[in-house]
């Protein structure tokens, strides 16, 4: 019942805002443009302002990014429009204010459609070298090279297309080891099967491996193990709370994602180890960096917060995460939290931009 209520009370309050941008859309229209089509334009509110909620329950790209877009939209209206609706009461209703406004309104929305979708479906290479805890001297001297990604979100929007600048990132940056850190599929594995990603997704490959473990939108649909079996199945190494030994020289700790109430603390992992090779855990949350290097970590690989993808939610993932995005270094610990190579909801970035990690861990 509390659940059921506070839905209609969040749809209540997005139809009421969504109003709200409509008219102030509509009354711009009239001043500057002599709109005269009222029920074509409320028809295209609507679909606009459903279209995401729609796309829950119907299979559709199309409903997904044009409802990303308006999401994307409506939260900066969310902004703008009281300011400039304060300002118009300010100035005595002042039409010339109205229609000025209203133009550099669409602009910036133009300004954040294209730069946004840059950044989106862009990608860039960050890179990192780091001295890393050497117990075996044998090993003095030597490099290797990960490859670190997050956030693929493969699905209806991220298909194959995006798929491929990423396993074509890898063949150029030619990495001695890939780390996955969650989020693969975006909630359901019916797409990624459709579309036959995993012809892509096997042409990934890097002398030491390909590692991955889940994040929470792998969880959601229903079909972890499904992506669990499909990723072994070409070859890929997914863990789930399990610990592998590299080449003798890495070991390495795969989580279940913070939304698996039962997976084992780092504590519990930790002492099942090889503290003798350096200690790498992929954890797809950044929520226990801290715990991470109590506990003799040495690297923590992590993705989630998609560095916000749009200003001003950066503001709320720094204020959440201790490492929202980039390296942070405890003690002997690195905390390394990538922005996500794909996307969630909206077809854009603004203040983020689709990214992989590379780190040179130097013994």
């Amino acid at each position: 019942m509390n659940t059921t209520f506070g839905l209609v009370i969040f749809l209540t309050i997005y139809a009421v805002i969504s109003f709200y941008i409509g008219y102030n859309g509509w009354k711009w229209g009239k001043a500057a443009l002599a709109l005269k089509w009222k029920k074509t334009y409320i028809l295209v509110i609507l679909l606009l302002s459903s279209a995401y909620i729609l796309s829950m329950f119907l299979s559709s790209r199309i409903l997904q990014l044009v409802g990303g877009y308006w999401l994307v939209i409506f939260g900066y209206c969310c902004i703008i429009l009281p300011i400039i609706n304060l300002v118009y009461f300010i100035s005595k209703r002042n039409v010339k204010w109205k229609i000025r406004s209203g133009y550099v309104t669409l602009a910036f929305f133009a300004f954040v459609l294209i730069y946004g979708s840059y950044n989106a479906w862009t990608p860039t290479v960050r890179d990192y070298s780091i001295e890393i805890n050497n117990p075996d001297k044998e090993m003095q001297g030597e490099q290797i090279k990960l490859l670190i990604a997050a956030d693929l979100h493969l699905g209806e929007v991220i298909g194959e297309r995006h798929l491929q600048r990423f396993v074509e990132v890898v063949q150029q940056e030619e990495p001695d080891l890939v780390l996955l850190s969650g989020d693969i599929i975006d909630n359901s594995i019916s797409p990624y099967f459709a579309n036959n990603l995993s012809d892509t997704m096997s042409q990934l490959d890097a002398p030491l491996g390909v590692y991955a473990v889940p994040g929470n939108h792998d969880y959601y649909g229903g079909d972890l193990y499904l992506l669990r079996d499909e990723f072994k199945e070409i070859g890929f190494n997914f863990l789930m709370d399990e610990i592998e030994t590299v080449n003798d020289q890495l070991t390495i700790i795969g989580r279940n994602d913070y939304t698996d109430k039962d997976r084992q603390s780092i504590e519990q992992l930790m002492d099942q180890a090889d503290n003798n090779l350096p200690v790498i855990m992929l954890d797809h949350q950044p929520r226990e960096i801290t715990e991470a290097q109590q506990s003799g970590v040495d690297l923590i690989i992590s993705g989630h917060t998609h560095r916000g993808q749009v200003f001003q939610a950066n503001l709320i993932t720094s204020a959440l995460y201790e490492n929202d995005w980039g390296h942070l270094q405890k003690d002997q610990l690195h905390s390394f939290t990538t922005s996500g190579f794909g996307f969630w909801g909206p077809a854009l970035r603004i203040g983020s931009r689709s990214e992989v990690m590379t780190v040179t861990l130097n013994y």
